[in-house]
């Protein structure tokens, strides 16, 4: 197997794991939407989203600088709350048409 070759693999199996977290993430989102919903809050919550920022791209010690990371992360955050959101929707669908 060449260099090239096993660098490629290396990649694939990173990829693997990626989509793997963050499918957990979401589900988690998804975890949280159910929470905030039960205690009235929004989906949004800019305080936390800058915390989740501050956090990830503190620990940016390779070759991505903090502002790739922020960019990355703004786009799985935005997906979370999506998530989040999406969730929460259908919630309240649901539980008006019950009280319907």
């Amino acid at each position: 197997m060449s260099d090239l070759e096993v660098w490629r693999k290396k990649i694939d199996e990173i990829d693997l794991k990626l989509v793997e977290l963050l499918n957990e993430r979401a589900h988690c989102a998804r975890e949280i939407g159910k929470i905030k919903l039960h205690m009235g809050l929004d989906a949004y919550t800019p305080e936390r989203e800058e915390e989740v920022m501050r956090n990830v791209t503190s620990h940016g010690q390779g070759p991505l600088s903090a502002a790739a990371i922020r960019r990355l992360y703004e786009r799985i955050i935005d997906e979370s709350r999506s998530v989040e959101r999406v969730f929460m929707e259908t919630q309240k669908k649901k539980k008006s048409k019950e009280n319907s």
